[in-house]
């Protein structure tokens, strides 16, 4: 799971981080999904809860199970949503019978899993037969401004560390039709592939710098990494790469969706 570790930061570090694009990610891919009132769904991966929130307002607390690695993230999802049940467990080994949920879904995970093959056929195997498994990861290597951004900044400061770390080189499962191939791998069928974007605001460029040296996500684990006067650096060359101005910003991101259905 490359730069799985880096989550272990502070719930509130995440959410000023990539978190803040979870809200509408999670409505996107509900809807992408084809989430309806009356499903039973499980959300695998659930950080601090965007998708789960999102998946308790379309089906009720009742409805909604969920599951992750990270036990300050499950902690801070239990707190947000008091009712649903969320267990510390990865993907590759969750805990829940089979053919239990009407829907599987994962958002910004599938690329931080051990063993993607095995996560997904986990989320086929809690899903009845006809239900569909869902997941979503960042176009890291192209529209998830955010992060493009900031490896390409990176990689003016230290080249040959930014590229050994940067998401849009060294992580599986991020480029156009990648998902597919592993949902039709897994035995789903129908399977379907498509973009999602989503927007986040900023007050300022220090609004989006502040989560990065807490060591959050491997950008923040990059960043953390670096001496003070790297670290500037990276500062100044992130803002500039970014090409905003010193008040209120909004960027977007795309992220890729992938879905298909548990066959009988």
């Amino acid at each position: 799971m490359p730069g799985a570790e880096t989550f272990r930061a502070s719930a509130d570090a995440y959410d000023r981080h990539v978190g803040r694009y979870g809200t509408q990610l999670a409505s996107a891919l509900i809807g992408f999904a084809g989430v309806e009132p009356g499903m039973r769904a499980l959300d695998v991966g659930c950080g601090t809860g965007a998708l789960t929130a999102a998946l308790a307002r379309r089906l009720g607390i009742a409805s909604v199970r969920a599951a992750d690695p990270s036990k300050p993230f499950v902690e801070a999802c239990r707190a947000r949503l008091p009712g649903v049940e969320v267990v510390v467990a990865a993907a590759e080994a969750l805990p829940f019978a089979d053919r239990t949920s009407d829907a599987a879904l994962s958002q910004l995970v599938v690329n931080f899993m051990r063993d993607a093959e095995a996560g997904v056929r986990e989320m086929a195997r809690v899903t009845r037969p006809g239900g569909v498994v869902a997941s979503c990861v960042w176009d890291y290597a192209g529209e998830m401004t955010l992060l493009r951004a900031f490896w390409d900044a990176a990689s003016e400061v230290d080249p040959e560390r930014a590229v050994a770390a940067d998401e849009g080189v060294v992580m599986r499962w991020c480029a156009e039709g990648e998902l597919a191939e592993l949902w039709r791998a897994a035995g789903l069928r129908d399977v379907r592939f498509g973009p999602l974007v989503v927007s986040a605001t900023y007050a300022d460029f220090e609004d989006l710098w502040s989560p990065l040296p807490t060591g959050v996500a491997p950008s923040g684990a990059f960043c953390r990494s670096l001496d003070e006067d790297r670290r500037a650096a990276l500062h100044d060359a992130y803002h500039r790469r970014l090409g905003v101005r010193n008040g209120p910003f909004a960027l977007t991101a795309r992220a890729w969706a992938v879905a298909g259905i548990v066959r009988h």
